[in-house]
């Protein structure tokens, strides 16, 4: 498969066609694949919410700006961060690499206190954008794996993240929705997939030292 040219085929998709789905198989290649996504630490202090329930999504569309993707889509993905990064967080990983890596506590200690520290040096608001820096790199993520598995979907920030965590209930679960990333296939006349990307020429985008 030529990368390149799934990445050009890939477009911010406008309208969906509401009767084509996704399969499971498609559908866990990109939980994976957001599971998979690198992390600071890779500490993982954000949360995928997999939407797929019309009738829980209609009230979202509002919330959206009247963004139709939400609904339209297959899935709708919202990428979320948790509300604060506690010890137990940081102990949680050190004993799941313990456990799947077998390495001692000797060699995890120093680590494990270095990162508890860190954390405490930040105030709620900075562990909060800290974990919104990951939330990006993993929309960034599944983008690509949306295009390579051809895959069409639309990254959003147009939404009101206070509306969409009490609709979905993420307060609850001590979570806040960052980005929200609609997935599908595109319909047959939105003309937005046959326009010619608009990118600056390489040349003005690389800079080789």
């Amino acid at each position: 498969m030529d990368t390149i040219k799934q990445l050009q085929w890939r477009y911010a998709t406008k309208k969906f066609d509401s009767n084509k789905k996704l399969s499971n198989e498609k559908l866990n290649t990109l939980k994976e694949a957001f599971n998979l996504t690198a992390t600071s630490f890779g500490l993982q202090t954000i949360k995928l919410i997999v939407v797929e329930d019309e009738a829980l999504r209609t009230p979202l569309v509002k919330h959206a700006f009247n963004q139709k993707q939400v609904l339209d889509a297959s899935h709708l993905f919202v990428i979320c961060i948790q509300d604060n990064i506690h010890e137990e967080d940081v102990n949680t990983y050190y004993n799941n690499i313990k456990s799947i890596r077998g390495t001692s506590e000797k060699i995890l200690d120093p680590y494990r206190l270095d990162l508890i520290n860190y954390m405490k040096k930040m105030s709620v608001e900075e562990r909060q954008q800290w974990s919104k820096n990951q939330a990006y790199i993993a929309l960034g993520n599944l983008m690509t794996v949306c295009a390579v598995e051809r895959i069409d979907s639309c990254p959003m920030e147009g939404f009101l993240p206070d509306k969409f965590d009490a609709a979905l209930g993420l307060d609850t679960m001590k979570l806040k929705s960052v980005l929200l990333l609609p997935v599908g296939y595109r319909a047959d006349d939105d003309m937005f997939s046959e326009f010619e990307k608009v990118r600056k020429p390489i040349k003005d985008a690389i800079i080789e030292l």
